[in-house]
């Protein structure tokens, strides 16, 4: 599985300069691997908690959510190598593209934190996606539609756990109710750049393709301002953290990641199993 790109194909290249000549192609390319990438990313993160996490049977469920975005991350990265050209495996993008190339937002690449910042990240994170896919379902593009409608189902399970464990740590104890304000104000800062639709062409929404991420915004703040308030928490007003992931724009913490998600198909190309 962990091929490295054809030595008779080109590189990866930026979006800038991949398939210049059909910008529209290019941004739903661009879209489907920010998408994937997202979902990448976070599942990467999430399985970090496995054999961490403060109970056994979290270690279980979140590894279980860790698998769901990595489902997600397969079925996308898929279809954007598909519309590449040369095609590119879902292996050859995440495995053999580097921190720059990656088009996730920068939420989902920071540095595990504590569990109170798991538990705020993945709220923020499957809202978000609720919201998303379930717009993105009537895609007119039948690929992302057949994609989201299975991947709606399992965000929602992701929300409902999100939920749960903020109400139980931000309604609990003192210490756990300051901790969980806490990961929600650190994760808060990363929260614009998800509805951030300036990467996304007119002419995708215009044809029912894709979704302008700044419509959900509304429908995100009011779902998670009612959990934040059921678990007698406050909804943060922290400054807008400086972000680009969209446009390849990444920080420290994203590098080091790919080093151990890549680290055995880069050391050995061309295995198989």
């Amino acid at each position: 599985m962990n091929t490295p790109p054809s030595s008779s194909s080109p590189p990866l290249r930026s979006s800038d300069e991949q398939l210049s000549g059909d910008p529209v192609r290019q941004g739903l390319i661009d879209y489907v691997l920010g998408l994937g990438d997202d979902a990448l990313v976070a599942a990467q993160r999430m399985g970090e908690w496995i054999a961490a996490s403060p109970q056994i049977e979290e270690d279980v469920a979140l590894g279980n959510i860790a698998l769901d975005l990595l489902g997600q991350a397969r079925s996308l990265l898929t279809y954007a190598g598909s519309l590449l050209d040369p095609v590119r495996t879902e292996d050859d993008l995440a495995y053999w593209r580097d921190a720059h190339e990656f088009r996730n937002v920068h939420l989902v690449e920071r540095e595990r934190g504590d569990f109170g910042v798991a538990i705020a990240r993945l709220l923020v994170l499957s809202t978000y996606q609720c919201e998303l896919y379930a717009r993105l379902r009537t895609s007119t593009d039948e690929t992302l539609g057949a994609i989201a409608a299975k991947a709606v189902k399992e965000v929602d399970y992701h929300r409902d756990h999100a939920t749960m464990w903020t109400l139980r740590l931000g309604d609990g104890t003192e210490e756990s109710r300051v901790r969980m304000q806490a990961a929600l104000d650190q994760e808060w800062a990363y929260v614009d750049e998800l509805f951030d639709g300036g990467h996304v062409p007119s002419a995708l929404l215009d044809a029912g393709v894709v979704v302008d991420p700044a419509t959900l915004r509304d429908g995100f703040d009011r779902r998670v301002a009612e959990v934040i308030e059921r678990a007698t928490l406050t909804v943060p007003d922290v400054p807008v953290a400086t972000t680009g992931g969209r446009r390849g724009e990444h920080s420290d913490a994203l590098v080091s990641l790919l080093a151990d998600m890549q680290v055995v198909a880069r050391a050995h190309p061309g295995a198989a199993w």
